[in-house]
């Protein structure tokens, strides 16, 4: 199994910044990687158990299941249903922490996976630099934020077999 975690602290306050996490189907309106997004049977897109469907920029379609959202403690989870990318065993949590120094907001992204033999460094790259990097920068960009280089987000994998 494979894991991998990143984090960021942005100058956001939290309840901004959970205001467009927790809208599973909005990840398009910000997200670089994905193009278009929907919530199947056109449930609401915070209701655990909603399934989004959405395409990639490269014209890949994946299905997400969103399996918990917790808006006091600002928290969700979701797993991977269909994908053309060999990650077995999806499953993704989102975090976010109230930064009281600055009223900024602490990002963490968790995913573990499984992964065919010989594919785990590219999977895990493409996990942490194009979802959850990309990801992270394109918050910052949604909120015009300018950060210093030293406070860039911090890369933490461990890879299990």
């Amino acid at each position: 199994m494979v894991k991998v975690v990143r984090s960021t602290v942005l100058s956001v306050p939290v309840e901004d910044v959970w205001e467009i996490l927790r809208n599973f189907n909005g990840y398009d309106a910000w997200h670089p990687t994905i193009e278009e997004s929907q919530i199947e049977r056109g449930y609401a897109p915070d209701l655990v158990g909603c399934i989004r469907k959405f395409r990639l920029t490269d014209g890949s379609e994946l299905r997400e299941q969103l399996l918990a959202l917790s808006d006091k403690e600002k928290t969700l989870s979701y797993c991977l249903l269909d994908t053309p990318i060999p990650l077995f065993n999806y499953v993704a949590h989102i975090r976010l922490l109230p930064v009281t120094e600055n009223n900024g907001t602490f990002l963490e992204w968790e995913g573990r996976f499984d992964a065919p033999k010989g594919s785990v460094e590219e999977l895990t790259a493409l996990v942490s630099e194009q979802i959850y990097h990309a990801g992270f920068q394109a918050i910052r960009e949604h909120f015009d934020e300018q950060q210093a280089t030293d406070n860039q987000p911090h890369i933490y994998s461990r890879v299990r077999e």
